[in-house]
């Protein structure tokens, strides 16, 4: 005799006692805080009357519980609720009375495909999960959650624990086998029910007795319940229950004969168009069975509910509404037609003329059986209440079916009483009005806001449902359990409301079980207080589920209980289309259990006993899959956890703000050598235009010798008249002392500075920073030179000029007063200047020499009219002039520097009406001399020039980076350039014609390296480990670990925040910083968006493959980080078709002008995914990824 093993066997449950305690709510009932006495004591069955406050003391147990669950805990309580309509009404009930984290989980959310770490996330955020049994019962056999992880267990509607229900499969297979183990580290189970017994029960109380021990049993919980009724009493209102009879038809009718016979004869004739059709096997048994159901359907309604209502079920069942054919099996159209015939044939037994209207004359529709007696009698026991102006009624129904056609027929006739709304609720059927958890929790909401008055509803609405406004609630079908009984008069929650039962008459089996019914509260609290006292029995071992395949690494598990719909769900996420829902074929004569071709396994055949054969073979295949990999160690399809890795990478953080490298062939420090060597570089100006200013050349003075393609360039920028060539030629190298380097600097920061900003202030700053420092800054050098050819020379003269103090005259004596001070004319031959006016404004001219003027002489006005230069200044800028007989000097305005990278020749620039201006030398201060007017015009064009050297050299830098990793793959610096400059730079070249070839070519490369290494995988697997590949996140992730962003040029350039060389602006600052082994330079950060970053690295792709072919692409793709080949592995098939037999391969190929070596090749790419023949155990599917003729032949 086996051991009785009692509920406080729990190792854990006397250490619970001391650090739980109760955490109750100040208007909680006597009963309410005995039961959660005794469930912090024990697992706990509450049995109250629907309404009493059971889903109170649930909640008050998690507050006692709440320090186990408060994170960081990584424990968690969880609460089941059998429908999914009281997922969001228990949550909130637990939002309210508590303040824990609660996460609400339905079948909607897509969670069937969740994976563990969406899972170990939610842990992490919540605390108490509300979810239906299904989901817990997953989430414990895939082992995304362990049953250890769960403190406290509540289960509502507890009375549903038994046979396969998840309720008991959850018991049965994690509880009670942790038990049995030795496990302690267990749940505290709390269940909650109206009913403990679900299940017909006999007439003795011997059935009632055995009902509720199995359930405790199961539970491993002791039943709780109030010693009598009368404590409820006073807290809960009661439903009278009211019984009414409506007659019955003991022989059919006349007219319901005829219209059965008419409808047989019309499924008949359907049937037989189904065989005489070309249609496959499978499609014609598919439409037989939906033509079958709905006429037994339409039979039904005709019997029960009358002609009228079984219109409406076959016009709601014809409805465009309704996504009956979702699929598109090729028997449809034979179902349509038999619907469309039936509702035709229907509507002639109708009484004709447009006067008539159901319910205008009820007792006539009866007669002429329009409407059944019973329909009658429930438009009558409704019109009773008429009366009431705030209606609230739920109508129980057995049929989905009913309950759409008896909102219909309410909403037709209760608008000649009232104005009440009906509307229906019912769970999943396929074929009929599918309603949605969000759409039944809508009418649920509405009926509490009495904007909804009546309620068809299934047996989904008996369980849970509160609205305390209910008054009426009629069974219009009768109720097969005490559980149901119980359930559904609960709903009737108001004081003094009414719960009518209809029966037909001289149905006394009916009225005898129902007067069971209302007897069973007593009975069943009798027996639940007698076995309160007694141990729980040992549960029986289920052989059933005895045999389990069991993942080592993970503790997944399936079993003959999960096979099926383990196998279903595998289905399910293989490709589909609109013609074609892959799912399996079982075979019960042969024991044999085919799968979608699109899955590589072969069919499978299994033998024993013939009632589970089909769970049998299910397990097995199950069993394979998941030692293919089509199935995870978490025993979910593969495309879930590759689904999860591809969300996960698109949710992967990425930073903006990425770096700007400044190319490492500019950037020195200041050398400590007496003499510095500088490589010099001619940079020759031919002006492609007419202008009365020429261009000079200049030197490029660098630290480090060029690579020849960079030093030996050339390029044209467009000016504003025309273009500009800029050739670079190599002259050697030249040794500077520190005093010549910092001459040097003066120089360019003077004249660029001036250019750029035309603001003195901004000069002497940036001179006061010119200074030379053992600190890294961009440093070469740009000086004017002189000579043509071999000639060619640095023009120190020029150079020098920075220092005009310093120059001085041998054949005059200063003579100009200037506020520089007296000089000679000399002095003010090609010098440069700056006035200042009184109201700070500083203007910067380049003097050319002196004129023949003088501050008295006439000055023609701009509208007309002379004065003299003298009042001129006096006038318009309040100067007096206090030598007016000193020559006046010719100057001109000094030059703009713009963008010319844009390659667009640019308008003039609106010109004065003179060229030259005149100035008296008084006002004038020297900043440069001596320094022509050409050789200022040529530094204007050198931010633009330099700003597409600096971009050269960065794209050369990139390019080096790569060779070092393949020398061989060449490729033109300026086509690196085009890749990795954006639209954005507003240039004559962006990247976005190679990114759509380089995605392309990633595109195909991947296909084919997948299928490949992957060829048993099906096209929607494929798809995902590609997306993996070439998503804009993978790809980005890649470009940023090979240093990429930092080279990506995505603004246009300016030239007012242009880098002078030799200025040293203190928010520029440079950092080294290693990428692929090579020391760069960073200049600060800008935003780049992470599909720019993408987009560049297709553009480089693209790139190589336009410059060196395929080869080129795939050995930059590799230094990247995608690692494909398009080396030929040799690929059996094992494939035993003859391809000839099956289509015709010769017409094929001369089609498409091609022959070829495996003709099965063809036959698969021919071949629908729907085809369930064995002969061709493949479909195309898998070809859509890549391209038949390079799959077949490696080239």
């Amino acid at each position: 005799m086996e051991e009785v093993l009692p509920v406080e066997m729990d190792s854990n449950t006397q250490q619970q006692q001391k650090v739980i305690s109760a955490d109750v709510l100040s208007f909680a009932r006597s009963y309410q805080l005995e039961a959660l006495d005794n469930a912090i004591r024990e697992n706990t069955i509450v049995y109250l009357e629907t309404g009493s406050g059971k889903t109170l003391i649930a909640v008050m147990l998690l507050r006692s519980y709440a320090h186990h669950l408060r994170k960081p805990s990584p424990q968690i309580a969880v609460f089941l609720v059998p429908k999914v309509v009281l997922v969001s009404q228990q949550a909130e009930a637990v939002k309210k009375h508590t303040d824990l984290k609660v996460g609400l989980y339905w079948g909607d959310m897509g969670i069937d495909f969740w994976d563990a770490a969406t899972w170990k996330q939610e842990v992490q955020k919540y605390e108490v999960f509300v979810m239906t049994p299904a989901i817990l019962l997953n989430c414990l056999r895939h082992s995304f959650l362990k049953l250890n992880l769960i403190k406290v267990l509540i289960m509502d509607e507890c009375h549903h624990a038994r046979g396969k229900h998840p309720y008991a499969s959850i018991m049965t297979e994690f509880y009670h086998h942790q038990l049995n183990s030795g496990i302690s580290d267990l749940p505290r189970i709390f269940g909650m029910t109206a009913s403990p017994i679900k299940s017909k029960v006999g007439n003795c109380e011997l059935s009632w007795s055995e009902n509720i021990r199995k359930l405790m049993t199961l539970m491993h919980s002791k039943v709780y319940t109030c010693v009598s009724e009368a404590v409820l009493t006073e807290f809960i209102p009661t439903s009278t229950p009211k019984f009414k009879f409506y007659q019955g038809n003991e022989v059919q009718s006349v007219l319901f004969e005829d219209l059965a016979f008419k409808l047989k004869m019309l499924k008949e004739q359907h049937e037989s168009n189904l065989k005489s059709s070309d249609f496959t096997k499978s499609a014609a048994e598919f439409a037989r069975r939906r033509t079958k159901k709905i006429f037994s359907a339409l039979i039904f309604c005709l019997d029960e509910l009358g002609v009228w209502l079984a219109l409406k079920a076959a016009e709601s069942l014809s409805s465009n509404d309704i996504q009956l054919f979702s699929w598109g099996h090729s028997g449809d159209t034979v179902v349509k037609n038999f619907i469309s015939a039936g509702v035709q044939t229907l509507k002639t037994y109708l009484p004709c003329g447009p006067q008539w209207s159901i319910g205008d004359n009820i007792k006539y529709d009866v007669e002429m059986e329009l409407l059944s007696s019973k329909v009658c009698c429930l438009i009558d026991s409704i019109l009773e209440y008429r009366g009431l102006t705030d209606m609230r009624c739920i109508i129980f129904v057995e049929r989905v079916i009913t309950a759409v056609v008896l909102r219909d027929l309410l909403n037709t006739l209760l608008p000649k009483y009232n104005s009440w709304k009906t509307k229906f609720i019912a769970g999943q059927n396929f074929g009929l009005q599918n309603q949605s958890r969000k759409k039944q929790n809508e009418i649920v909401e509405e009926f509490r806001m009495g904007l909804v008055n009546i309620i068809v509803a299934t047996s989904i609405l008996e369980e849970g449902l509160d609205v305390e406004s209910c008054n009426l609630v009629i069974r219009f079908d009768p109720c097969h359990t005490v559980c149901s009984f119980i359930q559904s008069r609960g709903r009737a929650r108001m004081q003094n409301s009414d719960y009518i039962l209809m029966v037909k008459s001289g149905d006394s089996v009916t009225c005898s079980r129902l007067a069971k019914y209302l007897a069973s509260g007593d009975i069943m609290r009798k027996e639940s207080l007698r076995h309160s006292s007694l141990p729980c029995d040992p549960l029986e071992e289920d052989r059933f589920d005895k045999e389990t395949y069991r993942v080592a690494s993970t503790e997944a598990f399936a079993n003959l209980s999960s096979s099926i719909s383990l196998i279903h769900l595998y289905c399910s996420r293989l490709p589909a289309d609109g013609y074609f829902k892959p799912t399996l074929r079982w075979d019960k004569e042969t024991g044999t259990l085919y799968l979608p071709k699109s899955c590589p396994l072969q069919p499978i055949r299994v033998e024993g006993d013939k009632k589970i054969l089909k769970n049998i073979a299910c397990l097995e295949a199950c069993k394979q899959l998941h030692k293919i990999g089509a199935l995870s160690d978490n025993l979910v399809p593969d495309i879930v956890m590759e689904e999860a890795e591809v969300e996960e990478l698109g949710n992967e953080p990425y930073d903006e703000n990425q770096p700007t490298f400044v190319p490492f062939g500019l950037v020195n420090s200041v050398s400590n050598n007496s003499q510095t060597v500088y490589h010099c570089y001619f940079m020759e100006f031919n002006n492609k235009f007419s202008y009365d200013v020429s261009v000079q050349d200049i030197f490029l003075l660098m630290r480090i010798e060029l690579d020849p393609e960079i030093g030996c360039m050339q390029f044209d920028m467009g000016f504003d008249r025309g273009s500009l060539s800029v050739n670079f030629r190599y002259k050697g190298t030249i040794n500077l002392s520190p005093d010549q380097v910092l001459l040097c600097k003066k120089f360019q920061v003077t004249i660029l500075r001036i250019l750029i900003d035309h603001d003195m202030n901004k000069l002497t700053a940036g001179l006061d920073r010119c200074y030379l420092e053992d600190d890294l800054e961009i440093d070469y050098l740009l000086l004017p030179a002189m000579g043509k050819g071999k000639y060619t020379a640095i023009n120190w003269l020029a150079v020098n000029s920075v220092n005009p103090s310093e120059v001085s005259c041998k054949y005059h004596e200063p003579h100009i007063r200037t506020k520089s001070g007296l000089v000679c004319s000399c002095k003010l031959q090609n010098a440069l200047v700056c006035t200042s006016h009184p109201i700070g404004k500083i203007s910067f001219y380049i003097a050319t020499g002196t004129m023949e003027l003088d501050g008295n002489s006439p000055m023609e006005l701009r509208g007309g009219g002379v004065t003299t230069y003298k009042k001129y200044y006096e006038q318009h800028h309040g100067i007096q002039l206090q030598f007016e007989h000193q020559r006046l000097l010719k100057a001109r305005h000094i030059f703009q520097v713009k963008n010319h990278c844009h390659g667009r020749k640019q308008g003039k620039e609106g010109e004065v009406s003179k060229a030259f201006v005149e100035l008296p030398p008084e006002l004038c201060s020297i900043v440069m001399m001596p320094i022509s007017d050409s050789l200022i015009y040529s530094y204007s064009f050198i931010p633009s020039i330099m700003h597409r050297f600096e971009s050269l050299l960065g794209a050369f830098n990139l390019k080096k980076m790569h060779l070092d990793h393949c020398a061989r793959n060449e490729i033109q610096t300026i086509k690196v350039l085009e890749a990795i400059t954006t639209k954005r730079c507003k240039e004559a070249f962006h990247y976005e014609s190679l990114e759509t070839l380089g995605d392309s070519f990633l595109k195909y490369a991947a296909s084919q390296q997948l299928f490949k290494t992957y060829h048993n995988h099906h096209e929607g697997l494929l798809s995902l480990k590609r997306e993996k590949i070439i998503s804009n996140a993978a790809l980005c992730k890649l470009g940023c670990s090979s240093g990429l962003p930092g080279f990506i040029r995505n603004e246009p350039f300016d030239p007012n925040t242009w880098i002078i060389p030799g200025d040293k602006p203190r928010s520029f600052k440079l950092k080294e910083l290693v990428a692929k082994g090579k020391t760069i330079y960073v200049s600060g950060k800008r935003k780049l968006r992470q599909k720019i970053v993408a987009d560049v690295v297709e553009a480089l792709i693209g790139a190589f493959l336009s410059t060196g072919g395929e080869k080129a692409a795939l050995l930059f793709m590799d230094w990247v980080g995608i690692k494909v080949s398009f080396n030929k592995i040799p690929y059996d098939r094992h494939f035993d078709i003859q391809p000839e037999k099956l289509v015709n391969v010769s017409f094929l190929e001369s089609q498409l002008n091609y022959s070829f070596h495996d003709r099965s090749l063809l036959v698969e790419a021919v071949t629908h995914g729907s085809y369930m023949l064995p002969e061709v155990p493949r479909c195309y599917q898998v070809f859509t990824v890549v391209i038949i003729h390079y799959t077949e032949t490696g080239q």
